[in-house]
C-alpha cells in the first residue's frame, strides 16, 4: 500500500457493519466480494498490517468488507513474504467444507491497492445484548464455574493472578478443532464475533496452515478431551476433500505443497487420537496480547 495515500483510521474491532447472511440484492457474500466494485471508506488504525474498511456494491447489492492488501502486509520471519491474504482464504475454504461456517465469506480479489484478501464485514452486537455475552473471561477462583473450561493462570498486575476462563460453548469447540486443523498461530479473544442471532465468526487467519507445529489459542479447555461425534464425522469429510475432493486441488492454489500435505496429516492425526490436541511445550501455547 503505497504511504502517499492516506484513508481515514477508524476504532479497531469488526463491529457495526452487516452480519454475514444479511447482504441485500439475492447474492452470496462470497459472490459480491468477489464481482462487487470496492470502495474504501477507512482504516482500522490498531491492526498490524494494512486492514481497511471498504463498501462492496454490485447489481443493487451492498454490503461493507475489510480488505487487506498484500502490498500492506508485514514481513514475518516464519511466514513467507506476502502470503497472509492467501491463508485467510484457505482458512475460508477449510472451514466452508466443514459446514459450520465460522469464517465470514473470504476471497482473493484485485482492489484499490492490488490483490488482496477481502471478507464481509461483520455485524456484533454489545455486551448485554441478545448474543453479546463474553465468551472469555478472566475470574478470581482456582476453578471455573459450571459452563466454564480452564484456560490458565495469568498476571494481572500488582502482583496478583487470575484464572482464565472460556465459554464451555458448542461454538467455540468447533472453532478449536477447526484451529488445530488449520494450525492456527493467533486465535485470540478479539477474533471472536458472536452474532445477534447466536451464530459466531472468527476472524484473522493469516498466520495459519504453516507446515510445523504453531497451535497458539486460547482455546485450551478441551485439550486432552475426546473430540465429540460430530468433530469426527467432520474430520472424516474434510479426509475426503483434501483426497479425492476438490478442497486440496483449491488449496494448493493458495498454500504450499509442504504445508497441505501437513494440512492433511493434521486430519489424519486428530482422527487417530480422537481427542483435542494439548499444547507441545515447543511454541508458546497461548498467544500475546491475547485479546
Amino acid at each position: 500500500m503505497p504511504t502517499s495515500e492516506r484513508v481515514p483510521a477508524i476504532g479497531g474491532g469488526l463491529n457495526g457493519g452487516v452480519p454475514a447472511d444479511g447482504v441485500d440484492g439475492g447474492i452470496s457474500g462470497a459472490e459480491l466480494l468477489a464481482r462487487g466494485e470496492l470502495t474504501v471508506r477507512g482504516r482500522l488504525r490498531d491492526a498490524s498490517n494494512a486492514v481497511l474498511y471498504c463498501e462492496i456494491a454490485h447489481e443493487g447489492a451492498t454490503a461493507h468488507c475489510v480488505y487487506k492488501p498484500v502490498a500492506g502486509e508485514r514481513p514475518l520471519w516464519d511466514f513467507p513474504d506476502g502470503t497472509l491474504a492467501q491463508r485467510e482464504v484457505a482458512a475460508f475454504l477449510v472451514s466452508e467444507a466443514t459446514g459450520w461456517g465460522l469464517v465470514p465469506p473470504t476471497v482473493l480479489r484485485d482492489g484499490p491497492y492490488g490483490e488482496g484478501m477481502c471478507q464481509l464485514w461483520i455485524d456484533t452486537p454489545e455486551e448485554g445484548e441478545a448474543g453479546g455475552d463474553g465468551l472469555l473471561a478472566l475470574v478470581d477462583a482456582e476453578e471455573p464455574e459450571p459452563g466454564w473450561k480452564a484456560v490458565g493462570f495469568a498476571e494481572v498486575g500488582e502482583g496478583r493472578t487470575a484464572l482464565l476462563v472460556h465459554a464451555d460453548d458448542e461454538r467455540l469447540r468447533r472453532l478449536a478443532v477447526l484451529d488445530a486443523v488449520i494450525n492456527n498461530a493467533d486465535r485470540k479473544g478479539g477474533h471472536l464475533l458472536p452474532t445477534a442471532a447466536g451464530g459466531l465468526y472468527a476472524i484473522d487467519h493469516g498466520v495459519t496452515f504453516n507446515a510445523e507445529n504453531k497451535l497458539r489459542t486460547l482455546l485450551w479447555g478441551w485439550a486432552g478431551e475426546p473430540l465429540t461425534d460430530e468433530a469426527v464425522d467432520v474430520l472424516r469429510k474434510l479426509e475426503t476433500e483434501l483426497g479425492d475432493g476438490g478442497l486440496g486441488a483449491r488449496l494448493a492454489e493458495l498454500i504450499t505443497a509442504e504445508e497441505l500435505a501437513a494440512l492433511r496429516e493434521r486430519v489424519a492425526e486428530l482422527l487417530r487420537t480422537g481427542r483435542h490436541p494439548e499444547p507441545s511445550g515447543e511454541w508458546p501455547a497461548i498467544p500475546w496480547p491475547p485479546i
